[in-house]
């Protein structure tokens, strides 16, 4: 078998017989929809992919490549009547560089323009009628002229955008900001604003019949305003649900494939599978609850890796998607946005919007916002917070979906709660130690040290329990050794922080780790943090209010225990521990 990791050529995918998800039935559904779509999906998600394959199955040029290209796949059964119907004009907004000045990127956006222009009016050259003059100073002034070309002859221009944002997003999202030369671009005669109203005005017939626009968030369009207000979003209807991603069912088909392409036994499955399932699943788009979605971009990472050398990828996190920690920071910057990025962390009391912001423009982005709403969809957009159901009144529930996302989270906790070297290499050596004989003191006393001296004089002050258990969360955290469960069910209840060894690291001298968290006040146990201070963990083991409180925690850790006996295949090798946390002062495990 053969994974397209890094490939988002449909022609290249459909030659080379690469491993392909059909996704083509959408095609009808896509030229129902509207003339000109805008489709909104994180980085890396398969978009790239999706437009090559409009690019395939409506270009002009290509129609003697249908048969061997669509044949065997769902459209091709039963094509529409625009197949292959009209000259392809595509985009890729990512290669607009942003840096320097307005008048830097303002080139660099002709350049591109042009370099694009000049290979369509190459391909369809026995086709256009006349010439197209291509101005190396002017890129729209080229798009007006190859559209007026095109609205000579009985065809028409389908123009494709990738990553229409990227720009605005990078220019954003860097230290300097560069504010004032993104409004330069959009605002009033600005190069972008112009680019959009020259798309808009050539689909008023003179040659642009369907545009197809992909990107991240919906900010550039709410900046131009009515320099494009044509575009319909498509983002989050049920039917283009699953549009880029794979659903569980064909993971489940690709890993079968691989086990038996390398004569490896199919019980091996679940366990891969639920170990995909932590790592890549828990995506969700739609308007409803629809079935959760894996990152195609991750799933094929690991399963590239798998198929050409047996064994799991020792890092689960592309390298290519560590770059989405900018986008978590970025968001920690804004106004407010520290203490919103910091509760994405509790489980137990996820975030929730009336509804999802999708008009936004720069100033909102760079100005506080008038509600957490904002900041919560800024984060969905980015793909580091996904939908999870409705809560009580309705409200939508947004939630880290999956291990990956979470360790970005974490890795940023972590920097701000260990920020020294020493700090660190203090961290590893005593996680290290944990793990593999289950020592919680050492680990205590440098969590009392440090992180809740930090924790202290920031805004994650949710209750003590959840402050002791983000703490731990953070620390242990390493997904190269363990599968991290924060909150797992666990018969009846929900345990607080299970480390679950990977499948593929059981071998090794790891355990598999239950930590259950209380919290007791100071003035619950009469002592001030100078008094706390001076006593031994026996002496605070001894104080009745701890006392309690441990005896409470390993009673539900006896529970949890024999669920997860009933159910662990293979079999735990389960160290449970009990941890008071006395204020911000002491722990007690």
């Amino acid at each position: 078998m053969r994974f397209p990791y890094g490939i988002a050529d449909f022609c290249k995918l459909r030659e080379e017989g690469y491993f392909y998800v059909d996704r083509t039935d959408r095609i009808p559904l896509i030229e129902e929809a509207g003339s000109q779509l805008l489709f909104l999906r994180p980085r890396r998600f398969g978009k790239s992919l999706w437009l090559s394959t409009l690019e395939n199955y409506y270009d002009l040029a290509r129609a003697d490549d249908f048969e061997r290209l669509f044949g065997g796949l769902k459209v091709g059964q039963n094509p529409t009547p625009l197949r292959n119907r009209y000259f392809i004009l595509k985009l890729n907004f990512s290669m607009v560089d942003p840096q320097g000045d307005y008048p830097a990127i303002r080139s660099s956006l002709f350049h591109h323009l042009n370099i694009q222009i000049k290979e369509t009016v190459a391909r369809y050259g026995d086709w256009l009628e006349g010439g197209v003059e291509v101005q190396a100073d002017d890129g729209i002034a080229s798009l007006q002229s190859l559209t007026s070309a095109v609205s000579r002859t009985p065809h028409k221009l389908y123009v494709l955008i990738d990553e229409y944002d990227n720009f605005a997003n990078e220019v954003m999202i860097s230290p300097l900001r560069g504010t004032h030369r993104y409004e330069e671009l959009v605002q009033g005669e600005g190069t972008i604003k112009t680019f959009f109203k020259a798309l808009k005005a050539g689909a008023e017939g003179r040659g642009i019949d369907r545009v197809f626009l992909t990107g991240v968030s919906p900010v550039v369009l709410s900046d131009i305003t009515s320099g494009y207000n044509v575009a319909k979003d498509v983002t989050h209807l049920d039917e283009y649900h699953d549009l880029c991603g794979f659903t569980a069912a064909e993971l489940a088909e690709a890993v079968a494939g691989v086990l038996a392409a390398r004569s490896l036994p199919a019980d091996r499955a679940p366990s891969i599978l639920d170990l995909l399932q932590s790592y890549y699943n828990g995506y969700r788009f739609g308007e409803t609850e629809n079935p959760p979605l894996y990152n195609p971009t991750l799933a094929l990472y690991f399963l590239d890796y798998f198929n050409r050398y047996g064994r799991y990828p020792r890092q689960m996190l592309d390298d290519n998607l560590a770059m989405d920690r900018n986008r978590i920071q970025y968001v920690a910057r804004l106004p407010h946005g520290e203490k919103l990025v910091n509760q994405a962390l509790n489980e137990r009391e996820p975030l929730a919007v009336a509804q999802l912001v999708n008009r936004f423009g720069v100033q909102d982005m760079l100005t506080a916002p008038k509600t957490p709403d904002f900041l919560a969809t800024l984060l969905y957009y980015f793909g580091v917070l996904t939908l999870a159901g409705r809560d009580a009144i309705g409200k939508l529930r947004l939630a880290i979906p999956n291990q990956v996302i979470r360790k970005l989270y974490v890795e940023r906790l972590q920097e701000q709660l260990l920020p020294r070297y020493e700090d660190q290499e203090q961290r590893q050596a005593l996680v290290e130690r944990f793990y593999a004989t289950g020592d919680l003191g050492p680990l205590c006393e440098l969590l009392e040290q440090t992180c809740f001296k930090v924790f202290d004089n920031r805004d994650l002050r949710w209750s003590n329990e959840l402050v002791i258990k983000t703490a731990f969360l953070a620390v242990l955290f390493n997904d190269a050794f363990y599968v991290m469960d924060s909150e797992p069910a666990l018969g009846r209840g929900y345990g607080d922080l299970l480390l679950r060894v990977r499948p593929d690291m059981r071998q090794y001298a790891l355990l598999d780790h239950l930590l259950e968290f209380k919290a007791v006040s100071l003035k619950a146990v009469g002592l001030s943090s100078a008094e706390l201070a001076g006593k031994s963990r026996e002496e605070l083991r001894a104080l009745p209010a701890v006392a309690e409180k441990l005896q409470e925690a390993e009673t539900q850790l006896a529970a949890y225990r024999a669920a997860l006996e009933r159910t662990a295949n293979p079999a735990l090798k389960l160290r449970t521990h009990a941890v008071v946390g006395i204020g911000l002062d002491r722990l007690v495990g």
